[in-house]
């Protein structure tokens, strides 16, 4: 919904709060339901009614447990029985400096500073410990943001009796818990306060007439970066850029003005703006987000653009270069199949109107922010919260690399008539074994990631999936696939619950950069091989149907398995006998973990 992306309007948002719920829940909408407690240090109703709208807009459907006023330690150390039947999915301590119960005073000696520092810390570890073993779940804590007022002036913030100076420890110690344990995130509020303006954000006659840590225009502020936070957990980020290249790259046009006519570089104000958004976007694709070209442009100029001497961006940058004259919600579609992501995945930048209203009428799953003045296109993107980050490990370090050698993949294709031959081309080989801690991480994420090829989309916390793995009830394997072309790391992730001599397939999962290569064919008959020496006799599969997981509708059919039951919604449930199964896998050379990395 337009109204709900960055830059909007807060006031107007709290106005047309209950119209845009009724627009948002119009429709057969598919979204990932998700229940979430809020732990309040002052009034929440507001703002858990904006958070909803953020969430139905990313395609999750929320359900909310609020404590009430100022309970928040109360609930989290001696959670109710209400609280405590709601098992929460994740839960938000939204505390702010006005919860700071001790400030240090100016008589206090450093003794005194110090134990009014561990006294706080002490509370806020405590709920956190408590949260985590009686709940399980994600964890969003809010910082603090900066006193509304220096009582020692500029001295307040490193003198050990300023509050600007204690707020900075406090928020340094939260910082370092977060680092030290996953599934616990900072809400930033230090940063969110300053970005909108300490003194509005503070303005103290909300606090006085209604219990509002922060004025009431900010409250969309606060709900949308929360709710960036919450997609990002469970795997609603974007993936790639498609990027414009006149008067989005550069200043000009490549095509009219010539190379030498386009702003770039650090002769101009307006030259350098541009500069900057391409040093931009290259340290964004550090993170792992996929540049790609969507340009109306000849071939030959885009790429004599991209080589401009005072450019940073190369050709090489990008996985996907679409320069020519079709329209752009069509290359779009083409750069989704050539990277085999979901145009959703997507944001469009574009600095004309009319073909960013094109693409978002053509294409409405794709991101198409408001791209007007160019020193404004950082801020743009940075603020929409596009690619969140919560979790990041390695593949996403590599998943640059890893996209490029999927578009070589499916470039070599042409030169084969026989399919089974070009996937024996690719030389490739899989390593599926029993989960191992070094790779729980990148499990978890991908099971809050995958949807294309995900037959009941069960989502898993950390908490969750380490318990999987410790636990002697199940099978489970975690699949890597490489080949000549490189390593695609864990793309593929079965669980089966040991049922008597039955195993019910709770989560099977890939990755979709590798679908159509015989990985779901390999990792069937590893786990039939694993059924045997466990003693099980029968596989039974699950399919629960979602907006995007049509392509694995028939997969246990094409497997030989036997419908046992389906319903009106189209769930599905299926078997299968160990005895008689012969491996359907016959290109993908399949081993153990040798090494067994720990």
């Amino acid at each position: 919904m337009k109204e709900l992306e960055y830059p909007f309007d807060g006031g107007d948002l709290l106005a047309r709060r209950k119209a845009l719920r009724r627009q948002l829940l119009e429709g057969n909408v598919t979204r990932l339901p998700k229940k979430i407690a809020v732990f309040g240090g002052s009034t929440t109703s507001d703002i858990v009614g904006m958070l909803e709208l953020f969430l139905l807009n990313y395609g999750i459907e929320p359900t909310f447990y609020e404590s009430e006023y100022a309970q928040y330690f109360q609930d989290a150390m001696f959670p109710s029985q209400e609280l405590l039947d709601f098992h929460p999915d994740l839960i938000w301590i939204h505390t702010t400096n006005r919860n700071i119960t001790n400030y240090p005073v100016i008589t206090d000696s450093t003794a005194d500073v110090d134990a009014k520092f561990d006294a706080e810390i002490g509370k806020f570890t405590a709920m956190w410990k408590s949260i985590s073993e009686k709940f399980h779940c994600p964890v969003i804590q809010n910082n603090f943001e900066k006193p509304l007022f220096r009582l020692l002036g500029n001295r307040d913030c490193y003198d050990i009796h300023g509050r600007s100076h204690f707020i900075s420890r406090l928020n340094a110690a939260f910082s370092e818990y977060a680092q030290t344990h996953e599934a616990f995130y900072l809400n930033d509020i230090d940063y969110l306060s300053a970005d909108y303006g300490l003194k509005e954000w503070s303005d103290p006659s909300y606090w006085n007439m209604y219990k509002y840590a922060m004025c009431f225009d900010a409250i969309p502020s606060l709900s949308f970066n929360v709710a960036n936070i919450i997609k990002s957990i469970y795997g609603k980020n974007k993936k790639a850029l498609a990027l414009d290249l006149d008067n989005t790259l550069w200043g000009g046009v490549v095509g009219d003005d010539g190379v030498d006519g386009i702003e770039i570089g650090q002769e101009t104000g307006v030259a350098q703006s541009y500069y900057e958004f391409q040093s931009y976007l290259k340290e964004i694709s550090t993170l792992g987000v996929v540049l790609t070209v969507c340009s109306k442009n000849d071939y030959e100029n885009a790429i004599a653009g991209l080589n401009h001497p005072e450019g940073l961006l190369r050709p090489g940058d990008f996985i996907v270069i679409k320069a020519n004259w079709d329209n752009k919600h069509q290359n779009i579609a083409q750069i989704a199949a050539d990277l085999n992501i979901l145009p959703e995945s997507i944001v469009f930048v574009d600095d004309n109107p009319a073909e960013r209203e094109i693409v978002r009428s053509q294409l409405p799953g794709v991101a198409v922010p408001l791209m007007e003045e160019v020193e404004q296109y950082i801020t743009t993107i940075d603020r929409s919260g596009f690619f969140e980050v919560t979790v990041f490990s390695d593949d996403d370090l590599k998943r640059n690399d890893m996209y490029r050698k999927n578009v070589l993949r499916s470039a070599q294709i042409a030169a084969f008539g026989d399919y089974d031959e070009y996937l024996r081309s690719l030389e490739t080989h899989a390593v599926i074994d029993d989960f191992i801690p070094v790779y729980l991480e990148r499990i978890t994420q991908l099971s809050n990631k995958s949807n294309q090829f995900n037959l009941t989309t069960r989502r898993y916390t950390s908490a969750e999936m380490d318990a999987v793995y410790q636990s002697s009830d199940y099978i489970r394997l975690y699949g890597k696939l490489i080949d000549k072309f490189g390593d695609n790391g864990v793309v593929s992730v079965v669980i089966g619950h040991i049922n008597g001599l039955s195993l019910d397939i709770e989560l099977w999962l890939m990755s979709c950069r590798v679908l159509k290569r015989n990985m779901e064919q390999a990792m069937l008959d590893t786990l039939v091989e694993k059924c045997r020496q466990a003693g099980i006799t029968h596989i039974r599969g699950y399919y629960y149907p979602t907006a995007k997981n049509h392509m694995v509708e028939k997969l246990y059919e094409t497997f030989g398995f036997t419908l046992l039951s389906s319903d009106e919604a189209g769930n599905t449930v299926w078997e299968m006998a160990v005895d008689g199964y012969e491996n359907q896998n016959h290109v993908i050379a399949v081993t153990g973990n040798t090494q067994k990395e720990a």
